[in-house]
């Protein structure tokens, strides 16, 4: 019987990885940079790019074809397979590998499907119930912790069981917890004294805020911008907009801020730089917790008003070499506070309206959904919204005539 999950995934990877480096003179270096597994990818995604015409010829389960991958490259096609994909399996965070990366992976190994492999299995490696470290440098969380638990054992048999042995261990585990004891309140105060260098370095928190300019900012917002009106790939990105979910919530005087896009997530902080103007600092979600796409935006509250302008440094978040730095205004208009955010995703809903869904569950129990995605500026309610988000909003860093679309 085949492997399944985890190790089945973890042991075909390494070896594709083996084949592609003999077979390309080169060396793919495994961590958590997904640009590094990439050109595996590439070579895998030529085959699972197929599969809806392959299963006959390979021995494989059937795929549903995607018509709409007929007009598409790399990696836009349904089934594709990225960098992202190949370090989240090679590492061991992903527990049920998508079927197609599996297949393709025994195809472009062995030149069969896993169906027909499993009949007549060529490599026995993958019908042992316990994996095996195929190199000394494999990348995954599985195999290490499996590289730690038998050297732990061997180190626990070593252990002598003379009494005199054991109480001189013991002597030496007391000196070394004093000392670590010693060394950690010597770091505790470095850091300490380094933490409140940096928060005077960095202006983190200059402002200590009331409770009424907490509850100002504090709660869910709606977020309208137009950056989709930026991108240069999209050709009918004219006088798009796209609505964000983001929430503020209070933290020692700073605010934890998140925000749900169409795309992608935004993680960062909030502080009050005076009473009404609010920095925020924000990146994009991964999962390797880089710094990717760092933006800035300076939001001025007023009680008088619904919405409110801010002003970002942002990108269009195009692909690429055409992901571009732009000034951009910003809509914001608050909610409501309390409750809870869920984010629903790879569901039949997602599907349909191809969109993302957020679902707000308030603290009273009623529920409301948002759907994010790129929208028609007109379609905005109020009208007014249509003034402050057309492409005469947006600021591009150099002067060119290709990123916005005149009328």
């Amino acid at each position: 019987m085949l492997k399944k999950g985890k190790e089945e995934i973890i042991y075909l990877l390494n070896k594709c990885i083996e084949k592609f480096e003999a077979e390309n003179g080169t060396i793919l270096t495994k961590n958590t940079n997904r640009k590094n597994y990439e050109p595996l990818a590439i070579a895998l995604s030529d085959i699972s790019s197929q599969l809806p015409l392959t299963s006959e010829k390979y021995g494989h389960q059937e795929y549903e074809a995607d018509r709409a991958s007929e007009s598409k490259k790399y990696p836009f096609r349904k089934y594709d397979i990225t960098g992202g994909q190949v370090r989240d399996a090679l590492m061991g965070l992903v527990a049920n590998p998508r079927p197609f990366l599996v297949d393709t992976c025994y195809i472009y190994l062995f030149g069969v499907g896993r169906l027909q492999f499993e009949k007549n299995p060529l490599d026995p490696e993958l019908l042992t119930e316990k994996a095996e470290v195929s190199t000394a440098d494999s990348y995954s969380i599985l195999h290490d912790n499996q590289r730690l638990k038998s050297e732990l054992t061997q180190l626990q048999k070593k252990q002598s069981k003379n009494k005199k042995t054991y109480l001189i261990q013991l002597s030496l585990l007391f000196v070394g917890l004093i000392l670590t004891l010693v060394l950690m309140k010597l770091k505790v105060s470095s850091i300490h004294d380094e933490l409140e260098e940096l928060k005077e370095d960095f202006s983190i928190t200059p402002l200590s805020i009331t409770k009424q300019e907490k509850e100002a900012l504090e709660g869910i917002w709606i977020c309208y911008t137009g950056s989709p009106q930026a991108r240069i790939s999209d050709t009918d990105r004219s006088r798009k907009v796209v609505m964000n979910i983001a929430t503020f919530k209070e933290k020692r005087g700073y605010f934890l801020y998140k925000r749900y896009g169409a795309s992608f997530n935004h993680l960062g902080y909030a502080q009050f730089d005076n009473p009404t103007t609010i920095s925020i600092h924000s990146r994009l979600v991964t999962l390797d917790q880089k710094i990717l796409s760092p933006r800035h935006s300076l939001l001025q509250l007023d009680t008088n008003k619904k919405f409110l302008n801010a002003i970002s440094a942002s990108w269009n978040f195009d692909v690429g070499d055409k992901n571009k730095v732009i000034g951009i205004r910003e809509v914001y208009t608050k909610i409501g506070t309390g409750g809870e955010l869920e984010e629903i995703l790879n569901s039949v809903e997602n599907a349909e309206c191809k969109c993302k869904i957020i679902r707000w569950k308030k603290p009273n129990g009623e529920m409301e959904e948002f759907r994010l995605k790129n929208s028609p500026l007109d379609s905005l309610k109020p009208a007014m919204l249509h003034s402050l988000l057309n492409e005469k909003s947006i600021l591009v860093k150099d002067l060119e005539d290709s990123v916005l679309i005149k009328h």
